[in-house]
């Protein structure tokens, strides 16, 4: 009986420690993998911001080679004879020096290490370090890959040691053309090491390894030109020859430990230099860098990780052991409560006071259910007043726009009725005297006036139909011709230069909406071009992004910067009250953001003001311009 009471305490201390133990062991576990996803997530976070760095710092030089095309002294040069280029002192070598002087000042002001020219044979005709003792100039780099490589026409990039003096270099690579012929090659070298100070300076461990597995760039400069991956002996022979590392030996990178930390997770674990006992153990992760062989790959310290899950095991262990302490201190007193009756008045009441608080919550939300059911239909009253309005004051742009054509429209139909009173008159005459040929003649004039007549008022009927929907389908080549017609007798009495370079298009806005833009802007080109000599309006556009960019442009004064701030803003005009409201620029811009586009202003390459309307093409054109 002693020995049974003394068995069973020892029974369940030994359950209540293995407890707390799998408890502990669990919390670990979960905490690590959870540590471990948390880092992988911030390292993916991390590696795209590194990777976007080193692209865009590759991106900055791209130009530098192509710009080299522009200069006409450079094509001069590769253009003479191969003997007058290879000779020092001959009648090309001011020629030389004014190539050479433009190099080493584009050099100077990018930032780069070295800007060079090539020939078609691989020497150095130009270089900008050419005052120097190590310089380019008269060296063959006809077998470095960059020069390859753009010699077949494409943009050469290679990373690697400089064949003279080691120094480490990007190198950009674009051939230089006459018509379709490659008469050369620029060459821009530049220098990425500075990334590695930022990376220090952000506490990044961070290495970049190229096309051959060779790190280039690294945080910790002793891994520089360690192979990541083993190379055959037949690849060193092949990059001693190429001289693409100058005579390094391109040692394996030595690691204490390579594995997985989770499936699919790689981990690497890295000596102490001082103490090789002692092991850092990283995640690794890689990305390929766009429009490069290049490997960005992001080292995260593992060890804060088991830090802190080994932290959390040991508060797990302690929150079960005072736990199960305090469960076994609850079932003691537990057996020394109150009787059964205590303790259902005690369950009554507990019933009973959540009731009330379930009943005061309803009550709380229906009262609030009631409230936002009220504002949503209050705005929803005041959106459609709101639109509403907006269509009203649409309407009354495009009247607005006709009542300024009023006195040139009334022209226009005035010179033709006078004609139809002429004819008329002249027609009843020869009936009279029987000349059937001349009145049948007269009869076809008349009939054409009032055909021209009729146009131009269904061109205003279509201009002022009442559109209500910002959506729809309308051919720009179409509208843009109608907008010409409403303005033809402003255009007839105005020596104004239209030029169309526009697009048979369908794009995504109500045919009267784009008629009623088209209008507005054309009719602020002619006002702004009123006594201008050689005055032109220029309509160009093309197809971008699921997109048709139209630009309408002239050569008028032009937009001062204080009038651009307030340019779409509501009755801001610079002409006078009896020539605009100030409304049409804020209704083209509304009308084109309505239909999910854009109206923006500036200067023109014309000199004048220049608008640009972009709105959606059509599903079907857009897939046609794609």
């Amino acid at each position: 009986m002693i020995t049974s009471r003394i068995r069973r305490p020892l029974i369940w201390g030994a359950i209540l420690v293995l407890l707390v133990l799998l408890c502990s062991l669990l919390t670990y576990r979960l905490s690590y993998r959870n540590g471990v996803e948390s880092l992988r997530e911030n390292g993916n976070r991390q590696l795209e911001l590194h990777a976007r760095g080193v692209e865009s710092e590759i991106e900055r030089y791209s130009w530098l080679p192509r710009v080299l095309g522009l200069h006409r002294p450079t094509l001069q040069l590769l253009q003479e004879d191969l003997p007058a280029r290879r000779t020092l002192v001959d009648h090309v070598a001011p020629l030389r020096r004014e190539v050479n002087e433009y190099l080493e000042g584009m050099s100077s002001r990018s930032g780069t290490l070295a800007l060079y020219v090539l020939d078609v044979s691989g020497q150095v005709l130009a270089a900008s370090n050419w005052r120097r003792i190590d310089s380019y100039v008269g060296e063959d780099l006809s077998t470095r890959p960059y020069f390859v490589e753009a010699m077949n026409g494409g943009q050469g990039q290679f990373y690697g040691l400089d064949s003279l003096s080691g120094e480490p270099g990007y190198y950009l690579s674009s051939p230089l053309r006459l018509g379709d012929r490659i008469i050369g090659v620029a060459v821009v070298k530049v220098r990425l090491t500075q990334m590695e100070q930022g990376w220090r300076k952000a506490n990044s461990n961070v290495l970049v390894s190229d096309e051959n597995g060779v790190i280039i760039l690294a945080t910790n400069p002793a891994w520089h030109l360690r192979a990541m991956r083993p190379i055959t002996m037949e690849r060193r022979q092949q990059l001693a020859l190429s001289l693409q590392y100058h005579w390094e030996l391109l040692p394996e990178l030595s690691l204490a430990e390579r594995g997985e930390v989770a499936p699919g997770l790689e981990q690497w674990g890295v000596a102490d230099v001082r103490n090789p006992l002692r092991v850092y153990r990283y995640l690794v992760q890689s990305r390929t860098l766009n429009d490069t062989r290049w490997t960005l790959t992001l080292l995260s310290p593992l060890g804060e990780v088991r830090a802190a899950a080994l932290t959390h095991a040991l508060l797990a262990a302690a929150l079960a052991a005072f736990v199960t302490l305090l469960i076994i201190a609850m079932n003691e007193r537990r057996k020394a409560l109150a009787t059964k009756l205590a303790a259902r008045e005690a369950l009554e009441a507990a019933n009973s006071e959540l009731e009330r608080r379930i009943t005061e919550r309803t009550a709380d939300l229906k009262s609030s259910n009631d409230r936002l059911r009220a504002e949503i239909q209050e705005r929803e009253q005041a959106e459609q007043s709101l639109l509403r309005t907006q269509n009203e004051l649409i309407q009354a742009g495009k009247l607005a726009v006709i009542g300024q054509m009023s006195t040139g429209i009334a022209h226009e139909l005035n010179q033709p009725l006078a004609a139809l009173r002429t004819l008329s008159g002249n027609t009843i005459k020869f009936l009279q005297r029987g000349q059937q040929d001349i009145a049948a003649a007269n009869l076809a004039t008349i009939g054409e006036l009032v055909e021209r007549m009729g146009k131009i008022t269904a061109s205003l009927r279509s201009f002022a139909r009442r559109s209500e929907h910002a959506g729809g389908r309308a051919r720009l080549v179409a509208a843009v011709d109608a907008a010409l017609f409403l303005l033809h007798p402003r255009l007839s009495r105005e020596p104004v230069a239209v030029v169309q370079h526009v697009d048979e298009v369908a794009l995504a806005i109500d045919q009267t909406r784009l008629e009623q833009i088209l209008v507005n802007l054309l009719a602020n080109a002619l006002d702004a071009l009123q006594g201008q000599e050689g005055a032109r309006i220029v309509l160009a556009g093309h197809s971008q992004d699921g997109c048709y960019r139209l630009t309408v442009s002239d050569n008028g004064s032009g937009l001062p910067e204080h009038v651009l701030k307030h340019l779409f803003e509501p009755f801001f005009t610079t002409k006078p009250a009896e020539r605009g409201l100030g409304l049409g620029l804020t209704l083209s811009a509304s009308l084109a953001s309505a239909a999910g586009g854009a109206l923006t202003a500036g200067a023109s390459a014309l000199g004048g003001a220049e608008f640009i309307l972009t709105l959606p093409l059509c599903p079907e054109e857009d897939a046609t311009h794609a």
